[in-house]
């Protein structure tokens, strides 16, 4: 189940630890009907033909029972953005490094706060597990680990 722009506020502002969803800093125009706008940390350029990793000006933090699926905003998609590496486990805490190549005919500037992604928020049943991987407590752009 994907859940909706008032779950989501509300998982936001609830005191129950375990359905609590960090979105810092939150903004109320990036709040779509089922998913949130991520935007970029810093400008930055996609350069034609190549993949370059955006930070998320947001700082995520995902209770055990809610994962993330990331997409590319439609608006970048109609201008040949890709996005790549868009799942975000539960538990996940952190910056997000997102994944962008541009296949479009010319370079795109971003913009620091310029709405890029969206973050799809799904409910994970029996969920309990979570993430504790290399990537946990990301700050700016994190490269590939190694295999």
């Amino acid at each position: 189940m994907i859940l909706s722009a008032q779950e989501i506020v509300r998982r936001i502002h609830t005191d129950r630890v375990q359905e609590k969803l960090v979105i810092e800093p939150y903004a109320a125009e990036c709040q779509q009907p089922a998913s949130y706008d991520l935007r970029a940390a810093e400008d930055i350029r996609l350069v034609r033909g190549s993949c370059t990793l955006v930070p998320s000006r947001e700082r995520v933090e995902l209770p055990s029972d809610v994962a993330g699926t990331l997409r590319c905003r439609s608006s970048f998609g109609r201008r040949g953005v890709l996005m790549g590496a868009g799942f975000v486990d539960p538990g996940f805490r952190g910056q997000l490094t997102l994944c962008l190549t541009n296949m479009g005919p010319e370079d795109i500037e971003l913009h620091a706060s310029e709405r890029i992604v969206q973050m799809i928020l799904h409910e994970v049943r029996n969920g309990g597990e979570r993430y504790n991987g290399r990537y946990q407590d990301s700050v700016g752009v994190v490269g590939a680990k190694g295999l």
